[in-house]
């Protein structure tokens, strides 16, 4: 039986970090759209069908949080994970608040975020069911 492709949108304005991330994810069978900005993960979420965002919080522009917000008015059950390079509980809050799945501070590990996206898959689609 052959495993679904998970399709992950990765936001973050580093595109180190991006390059970077899509390379590693995409040896694990998934399927990766790097965007820059929050406008950029607005408009692809608007445009594609996603199971995972992984949401950077400090960006130019639009924060990591507000995009958070508007994500979750386009699709109430899709879920976020977001990274902060900073331990900011204020943040944190907000986010959790807001509804993401979860957060994780930076620098991450592949795998530890290879693992929480599998997590967040897995729960909305038992939600699902």
């Amino acid at each position: 039986m052959e495993v679904e492709k998970i399709r992950l949108l990765l936001v973050d304005d580093e595109s180190d970090f991006l390059t970077a991330y899509t390379r590693r994810f995409a040896r694990r069978n998934v399927d990766v759209t790097c965007v820059g900005s929050g406008r950029e993960a607005l408009d692809a979420v608007r445009l594609s069908r996603f199971d995972a965002v992984v949401l950077d919080v400090m960006m130019p522009g639009m924060s990591g949080i507000e995009t958070l917000r508007q994500i979750k008015k386009l699709e109430p059950d899709l879920p976020v994970i977001i990274l902060t390079g900073h331990a900011n509980s204020e943040a944190l809050v907000q986010g959790l608040s807001g509804g993401a799945f979860d957060y994780m501070l930076k620098p991450v590990g592949t795998d530890e975020l290879y693992f929480k996206v599998l997590d967040a898959v897995r729960a909305r689609r038992f939600d699902a069911n």
